[in-house]
């Protein structure tokens, strides 16, 4: 009977590739982290000489890429490659598509948004005689706090007012720390008087009084919430009706508005 040599009838395992090693047909090597089956008999011819070898399972031996407590782990045009860590405030910066990341630093001196925060309220309050301080926020408020003095908060309040004859009046931001319970002891950032918005009754009696101002967090401090309303003034004995633009009015022009954003310096 003739004798027919099949070979191999499986996979040799020859473990890590050795330089002085005769490797014959279908041996199996492993190779930085690949494996590598022998197609041709070879002794000296390095796993990735394609004449001689083919690539059975390709990988990365993460084991011995990642040495160090903080190595990032990422791929470029030929393989795993280890990125150090960067030094202490660093970010991880992304090159693009056909680009390896990167430690950097964020510029500094500039500002990014860290809280945008707001509260409507749609019922209306009444204040008459002198004060400059009237409750119209029905305690509803916002509130922030610094990542550092150099913090910049954007307050934006409008408030429809609805008067019943000749008077003065005004809005602004009234603020306290530590506690949202706010009364007309607290701070008053914005305030321009009792007649910062004047009407008479030869002009319309209703208007919308809206205004903007940047608050700089210098003096503040860093571990303190602060919390934020918007409050009303007025003068003489006639009535103001703030959050009302008028009695036949809905919507946007019925209902008192705050926004705050919260700027965060980057240092």
């Amino acid at each position: 009977m003739a004798t027919i040599n099949l070979g191999n009838i499986k996979f040799n395992w020859k473990g890590t590739y050795n330089a002085g090693t005769a490797y014959a047909i279908d041996d199996v090597v492993s190779y930085n982290g690949s494996s590598y089956v022998c197609i041709l008999a070879s002794t000296g011819n390095l796993p990735t000489n394609t004449t001689y070898w083919n690539v059975m399972a390709e990988g990365g031996d993460v084991a011995t890429t990642l040495t160090t407590q903080g190595d990032i782990l990422y791929r470029d045009g030929s393989g795993l490659q280890r990125l150090g860590a960067g030094t202490n405030g660093q970010a991880l910066i992304t090159g693009g598509a056909g680009a390896n990341p990167s430690w950097g630093t964020i510029s500094s001196g500039t500002y990014s948004v860290h809280k945008v925060d707001s509260y409507s309220y749609t019922t209306n309050v009444s204040g008459t005689g002198s004060t400059n301080y009237v409750d119209i926020s029905g305690g509803n408020y916002v509130s922030f706090q610094p990542t550092s003095t150099s913090d910049k908060i954007l307050f934006i309040h409008t408030v429809p007012i609805n008067l019943s004859a000749d008077t003065g009046c005004g809005t602004y931001i009234m603020m306290k720390a530590g506690s949202s319970s706010i009364g007309s002891g607290d701070t008053k950032l914005d305030y321009n008087g009792t007649h910062a918005t004047y009407e008479n009754k030869n002009s319309n009696l209703h208007a919308i009084v809206t205004q903007s101002f940047v608050l700089p967090c210098t003096g503040l401090s860093t571990s303190t919430i602060y919390y934020c309303e918007v409050a009303g003034a007025c003068y003489d004995g006639n009535t103001v009706t703030f959050g009302q633009h008028s009695s036949n009015h809905t919507g946007s022009h019925k209902g008192t508005n705050v926004s705050m954003i919260h700027y965060k310096f980057n240092s």
